[in-house]
């Protein structure tokens, strides 16, 4: 993911300045009469639920436009226009993750209880995120309505929320209680889930705003959109190894997605590789919360050699990935990808 440079901490606190002036806006918006409780409501819940992350999706719609600028120095209100387009896609993050967590039944994230999970909120959080999901719209009317792009920006958006929410829906239909079955799990499947969850979101739509406020038509970036959705599962990948193998003092929390019978990469590569004997293991052993059946799957991970299997998997995506960017006829295009590229090949956390 898209992290700044050289100036990273000055543009943070540049794009965290954006998120005020947003939030103030918002809670001004003349289309409805506020009370004091409902503001006050509305701006703890979004302090607590939209800048508390990594920033890095809302980030990169900067870092990339000024790869699409080629180097000239933004002007004030091109860096006003990105992060607020940065800032729109932390809003559809937040969003996500507070109904997610209720769907998930989740404890804590980043770092502290779950929205739903203080005191007072519970299940108001449902309609904090139908809100959150809302701010969307009025954000991108104030600020683009009379620019050329503005349809598209809509457009682009409730696009990547419906193949979002479309992913979380496999996810979710995959893993129903009671219904474990590891036979449906396939790298197909993996990638589905990958691609409209994750990637879209995560990857295509930063540099699709940035594409957008440089004054491009997406339909003529259709390879574009298809390497950064290839990066994203790439991304996930990695995600669903580090979970097993990452050190969690790095990765900031313990893996459970042996646990909670997720689709991962590994379990789907270790169904691919095992035999009779090997398979009974894992339908045995996954998907269960004692340490001792975490510990088997984790063993028989080990035997078919799946810390190999993933290098392998990360030098041939790296290779494919390089090969279709310098392909790419854009000089300015190519330097983009090859920045989100590096910032993810062999990470650690």
């Amino acid at each position: 993911m898209a992290a700044m440079n050289g100036s990273g901490v000055d543009l943070r606190s540049k794009f965290l300045k954006v998120y005020a002036v947003l939030k103030s806006e918002l809670l001004e918006d003349p289309a409805f009469e506020f009370t004091d409780d409902s503001r006050q409501w509305i701006d703890r819940m979004l302090d607590y639920n939209v800048p508390g992350g990594k920033l890095n999706r809302g980030l990169s719609v900067i870092d990339s436009f000024k790869y699409l600028k080629e180097g000239k120095e933004l002007t004030e209100e091109e860096i006003l226009l990105a992060s607020v387009l940065g800032w729109c896609i932390e809003w559809l993050q937040a969003y996500f993750l507070v109904l997610d967590d209720i769907m998930d039944n989740s404890h804590t994230r980043r770092g502290q209880p779950c929205w739903f999970r203080v005191p007072k909120v519970g299940m108001i959080a449902v309609n904090d995120g139908l809100l959150l999901r809302n701010h969307i719209p009025r954000i991108l009317k104030k600020h683009f309505k009379p620019k050329p792009y503005y349809v598209d920006l809509v457009d682009l958006f409730n696009e990547v929320e419906f193949q979002t929410a479309s992913g979380q829906m496999i996810d979710l239909i995959t893993t129903i209680e009671g219904e474990k079955d590891l036979s449906k799990y396939s790298l197909s499947l993996h990638r589905r889930i990958v691609q409209y969850k994750t990637a879209y979101y995560s990857f295509y739509l930063p540099v699709a705003c940035a594409l957008l406020l440089a004054g491009e038509k997406l339909e003529s970036h259709v390879n574009v959109k298809n390497i950064l959705v290839d990066m994203g599962i790439y991304f996930q990948v990695q995600d669903d190894y580090l979970d097993c193998f990452g050190d969690p003092e790095k990765i900031g929390k313990i893996g459970t997605d042996i646990e909670d019978f997720k689709c991962s990469w590994l379990v789907v590569k270790a169904l691919e590789l095992c035999n009779a004997g090997q398979k009974k293991v894992l339908s045995d052993h996954y998907g269960k919360d004692n340490p001792e059946d975490v510990a088997k799957v984790k063993a028989l991970y080990n035997e078919l050699n799946l810390q190999g299997v993933f290098a392998d998997y990360e030098a041939s995506t790296y290779e494919k990935l390089i090969t279709s960017i310098e392909s790419h006829p854009s000089k300015a295009v190519q330097a983009l990808l090859k920045s989100f590229l590096a910032k993810i090949y062999k990470r650690q956390k």
